[in-house]
């Protein structure tokens, strides 16, 4: 009996039966920002056990239930991040221009202090991407920002597979330019994607002849043992792509290269892909919307290599201006902690509105992740994934105050101790550890291409600055 009871215990705490916190919190007279269905004025907020249950006035708090008064303040769904590389131990596997088989899944970092510092700026969810080194690179993983959780408390259960591609400089630059190996231009980069989708084809093809032929062996129907086709953990992932099982997140910039993938795709029946970064986008948004393809772009982050000089301000509300779904995101550790300033931007310099700039934070970024059915607006029977603002949060003077991952508060601004907010490092001198930090989490810190530049040399460290 003994044994059968830890058998138990130990199917719970199995990475296919982790159990996750929840909690349950009522929000009380505050403005709620739903997303979806306009604002709520003096509205009142139930979470119960991880999930929004009740939105209306004078709601009762069940017994045991907190209730927080949010009077004179804003209520949002959690900021989603689709492009974020933070709580990662390793980003790029960099040694090969495919390696689709490898996953970020193993590179969870539990105890990076950059998910708390994310949460005090109401994210709840970021898209943990692959870097940009590879023309297909590994597969992402979709977190909750649970911090303070193991490995397996932070995913995302339920959210679709989804997987890196890259396009332009970097993989031209890691691959061709310094090691001879294909991609060495834009023509390669679109050759290897071809070339594998078909190499994709063929091994689903031969697999299945020989799984079929071996059964057919195994019962007596065939005299002889099929050659057999061995399983190849890369084209596997390949053919999930091919058949729709895997959503395409592709590091872009110029307009043509946009344009190239949305060809290719359209050849290979691929539908559900993301162009990330797309600083060119704008001059394509017609043919991106007549594609269905989405878009996750910065507001107005460029110029840092290149192929990036091309780029405006009013790039994201064009896209929006022309019907296409376009998210804002982070790529940084730095711009995760104000997204919604950076939301905010595209009011300032396109003048979208106030609820299509939030949709770019929150709802959208959820539709390209696949989890918009879970989180991104306020909705009853959707998870408690909320934050609290002092003010609007477009505005530039208001705050996160509290932040809840399934009804669970993990951010509380009042209770913020001091610790959390910076890396101390007791043998370094204020000067220089503020350089460091800045350098690992600032804007200046090339997290796409993380752990590449080492094939550069005595460059490294020059490159790493310059290439996103």
């Amino acid at each position: 009996m003994k044994k059968i009871v830890l058998l138990f215990f130990a199917l719970l705490l199995s990475p296919a039966g982790y159990a996750q916190e929840k909690g349950s919190v009522l929000i009380s007279g505050g403005t709620l920002i739903t997303i979806t269905d306009g604002n709520k004025e003096n509205t009142d907020l139930l979470i119960e056990d991880g999930v929004i249950t009740e939105i209306g006035r004078d709601l009762s708090a069940p017994d045991g239930v907190e209730t927080i008064d949010a009077s004179g303040k804003y209520v949002m769904p959690g900021i989603v991040d689709a492009h974020s590389h933070i709580a990662a131990v390793d980003v790029n596997e960099w040694t090969h221009p495919v390696t689709a088989e490898v996953t970020m899944e193993e590179s969870i970092d539990p105890n990076d202090i950059n998910m708390y510092w994310a949460l005090a700026g109401g994210v709840t969810s970021i898209h943990l991407m692959h870097g940009s080194a590879n023309v297909i690179g590994g597969q992402n993983e979709t977190l909750k920002l649970r911090y303070g959780g193991d490995m397996d408390e932070l995913r995302f259960e339920g959210a679709p597979r989804t997987i890196k591609f890259a396009l332009g400089e970097n993989p031209t630059r890691v691959h061709g330019q310094r090691f001879n190996v294909q991609p060495r231009t834009r023509m390669g980069v679109e050759q290897i994607v071809r070339d594998h989708f078909d190499a994709a084809f063929d091994y689903q093809r031969n697999r299945r002849e020989y799984l079929e032929a071996r059964e057919a062996y195994e019962e007596g129907a065939r005299g002889e043992a099929p050659v057999p086709v061995a399983k190849n953990a890369r084209m596997e992932v390949l053919v999930d792509i091919l058949e729709g099982d895997i959503r395409v997140h592709c590091h872009s910039y110029r307009a043509d290269e946009i344009m190239m993938l949305m060809r290719v795709f359209d050849d290979y029946g691929i539908e559900n892909y993301t162009f990330q970064h797309a600083n060119e986008a704008f001059k394509v948004a017609p043919e991106l919307r007549k594609n269905g393809a989405y878009t996750s772009v910065f507001s107005d982050w460029w110029a840092y290599k290149f192929e990036v000089y091309y780029s405006t301000a009013f790039n994201a509300s064009i896209l929006n201006a022309n019907g296409v779904i376009n998210s804002i995101n982070s790529d940084s550790g730095e711009l995760i902690r104000h997204l919604n300033h950076e939301a905010a931007k595209t009011v300032h310099y396109g003048g979208t509105s106030k609820q299509d700039a939030l949709r770019m934070i929150t709802i959208n970024p959820a539709m390209q992740l696949g989890i918009d059915d879970k989180v991104g607006s306020i909705e009853e029977g959707k998870h408690g994934d909320i934050a609290i603002w002092s003010g609007h949060p477009l505005s530039i003077y208001s705050m996160a105050e509290a932040t809840f991952v399934d009804g669970k508060k993990y951010f509380d601004r009042d209770k913020d101790a001091d610790d959390m907010r910076l890396e101390v490092n007791p043998e370094e001198d204020f000067e220089h550890a503020g350089r460091r930090w800045y350098e690992e989490h600032g804007r200046r810190g090339g997290t796409c291409l993380r752990g590449a530049e080492v094939r550069f040399n005595e460059q490294g460290m020059h490159f790493r600055h310059q290439t996103r």
